[in-house]
């Protein structure tokens, strides 16, 4: 099948998705459940796109380490949000809305759905046409960067959070020492590398857009941005935090001195 009708099925079967999930959601009244669907998400496209392929190994490698991101990732931020409160990005999302606010909450679902497809074309073009050779090698390579950044960094927060010794402190152990979002990091990272995976042809280099789509957001959009809003009140020695650790790249911690956090 070609690329055009798998990106087409695709889209449809996140919109069933998404639709259904809304209206659970609705049901629950909670909003933030599509954080949990995220990365399964993506799994779920990645199977659908393998499906409607001739099912060729280099794809089905893309396949596995999208649907091991994806479950992962789903996992993670379901164990982490299903004991506590709904997420405040959405409280906030539902009161601001005028007129319909589940129609605005549906039309947020809807753009995330819109973004997932957007971001997975990699993915969805590496059953087709996937890298090969040394450019393959360094795709998995990258993704492996990533998912270790994310996976681990995840796993020390949550380590860092159940400790009672620790509440009140800010993180800056472990890999949060060099980046002040490992995982958002690794995030990016984990789609540098499938979009690498899917550069088996010259028209892959227009897929750039899925990658650089999912790091803005993450780097500048609706995750370090919205996280870091207000964290500098509610969390003391945040500020000394942000002076001296880099805000997305990893890298050593600046020294502090005066004017940069420190005496």
């Amino acid at each position: 099948m070609s690329f055009g009708w798998t990106v087409l099925w695709s889209a449809v079967t996140v919109f069933v998705l998404i639709t259904a999930l809304f209206g659970y959601a609705v049901s629950k009244r909670r909003f933030d459940l599509i954080d949990s669907f995220w990365g399964p998400g993506f799994a779920v496209v990645a199977v659908v796109a393998f499906a409607l392929s001739d099912r060729a190994w280099p794809g089905l490698v893309v396949v596995v380490l999208t649907v091991v991101w994806g479950v992962r990732l789903g996992w993670h931020i379901h164990s982490r949000n299903r004991h506590k409160d709904e997420d405040q990005r959405y409280v906030d999302m539902y009161r601001r809305a005028k007129g319909n606010p589940v129609a605005k909450m549906y039309r947020v679902y809807l753009l995330q759905g819109a973004i997932m497809v957007l971001v997975s074309l990699p993915v969805q073009f590496a059953q087709s046409r996937p890298a090969s050779g040394v450019l393959f090698a360094l795709g998995v390579a990258v993704w492996l960067v990533g998912f270790v950044f994310e996976a681990v960094g995840d796993a020390q927060l949550a380590r860092f959070k159940a400790d009672p010794a620790t509440k009140g402190q800010v993180m800056d152990r472990g890999l949060w020492r060099y980046t002040r979002h490992p995982n958002y990091f690794g995030d990016a990272c984990v789609w540098w590398g499938l979009f690498l995976l899917a550069c088996g042809s010259w028209w892959a280099l227009a897929l750039v857009v899925s990658p650089v789509v999912m790091t803005f957001l993450l780097a500048k959009g609706s995750g370090k941005p919205l996280l870091e809003k207000d964290i500098v009140h509610r969390r003391p020695g945040y500020a000394e935090y942000v002076a001296r650790t880099s805000g997305f790249f990893p890298l050593p911690p600046r020294r502090r001195g005066p004017g940069v956090g420190g005496a």
